[in-house]
């Protein structure tokens, strides 16, 4: 019996880094991007695994939670813009009106809990601006 043809090999679809400190929201936003088909890096939970792995990995686009234990991720904001690499907030604080939120000026805000098709929709969109 003839071997069958192997199915052609499916595209990847984005390489989305998720920076989030909540363990259970963080697996949560995973398996949503892995059900479409997105590689997903992470998650990581601290500004400097997020710094680090945006200078490594280069990610196609960030799914960012503002608040990382405490610790502001503005840093890892600025680094984005300056790579422009395109990200996605996702936040229960829906005002940047803190030193340093400006970098934030013009990004989706996606509110918390998250939606999963607001998240990729957001995602595809900040990737295709």
């Amino acid at each position: 019996m003839p071997n069958e043809p192997a199915e052609p090999r499916q595209k990847r679809g984005l390489l989305v880094l998720i920076v989030e400190d909540e363990f259970l929201i963080a697996l949560d936003l995973q398996s949503m991007l892995e059900d479409v088909g997105y590689a997903v890096l992470g998650p990581v939970g601290t500004v400097d695994a997020a710094l680090r792995i945006v200078e490594e990995a280069r990610p196609d686009v960030v799914s960012l939670d503002l608040n990382l234990r405490g610790q502001s991720a503005i840093p890892v904001a600025e680094k984005l813009r300056a790579l422009e690499i395109p990200f996605v907030v996702t936040s229960a604080n829906r005002t940047f009106d803190f030193p340093g939120g400006e970098i934030l000026t013009g990004a989706t805000v996606i509110g918390k809990p998250v939606h999963p098709r607001m998240l990729i929709e957001a995602l595809s969109h900040a990737y295709l601006a």
